[in-house]
């Protein structure tokens, strides 16, 4: 994902959900938190959807060890709580900032199926959107339980590159917004893990990385 306002589908989400640009919201409408603020926690009654308009959310859950599973890592543009919209009545996981500031636009569910209601295409998209997230979350949770930390890293950074990524030459550019530990947390690994992979891949000639960009020099061997 890059800095500019995320697309599904060539539909603008942000222009379109994000409640601000509507004239019967005020100006107060956005929603402000800290790092480590929760948005809402399991059993929590599912009645908006939130879009982010800063910052980043991380959505979690914990095992039976009391271990944090990280689901998704969102950032500027991007939904969550959506299963709202399935008939979800109580959250299931829990929603928190994971960057200051965070900013939320937030949707009760009327005005959400209203405006599905009035744009087919936009509807369309929210309900693929939905489908395309659960395969990826079940394709992460797979990889987490029979796939070592290097071969989870690698398939996590080609998705990034077919969801995102660019040609720049013979180059495959993907540009993003995670940290290490954010790739860590997602992938089921430790920061320092994560930073000693990147530094084998570009060593190997594969990829080469800065703070923000993934240069994929050679995906076959990803």
């Amino acid at each position: 994902m890059s800095d500019s306002i995320w697309r599904f589908e060539n539909v603008n989400l942000y222009q379109v959900l994000c409640p601000h640009k509507l004239k019967e919201f005020g100006k107060d409408h956005f929603e402000g938190f800290k790092k480590g603020d929760f948005i809402y926690f399991p059993e929590d009654a599912s009645q908006s959807i939130f879009m982010v308009s800063k910052g980043k959310v991380k959505i979690v859950s914990y095992n039976e060890d009391g271990e944090e599973v990280v689901k998704a890592i969102l950032g500027k543009g991007e939904i969550f709580g959506e299963k709202a919209l399935l008939g979800e009545e109580k959250r299931s996981d829990y929603a928190l900032a994971c960057s200051e500031p965070t900013e939320l636009c937030p949707m009760k569910l009327p005005d959400m199926y209203q405006l599905m209601r009035t744009n087919e295409k936009f509807g369309f998209s929210i309900y693929k959107l939905i489908g395309v997230r659960i395969k990826k979350m079940e394709r992460r949770l797979e990889a987490l339980l029979f796939k070592d930390v290097r071969t989870r890293l690698c398939e996590f950074i080609k998705e990034m590159a077919d969801e995102s990524g660019t040609m720049e030459g013979t180059e495959l550019v993907v540009t993003h917004f995670f940290t290490q530990k954010d790739f860590a947390d997602l992938i089921g690994t430790s920061r320092e893990t994560v930073t000693r992979l990147f530094n084998e891949l570009k060593e190997e000639g594969i990829i080469d990385y800065s703070r923000k960009e993934i240069k994929i020099l050679a995906k076959e061997k990803l």
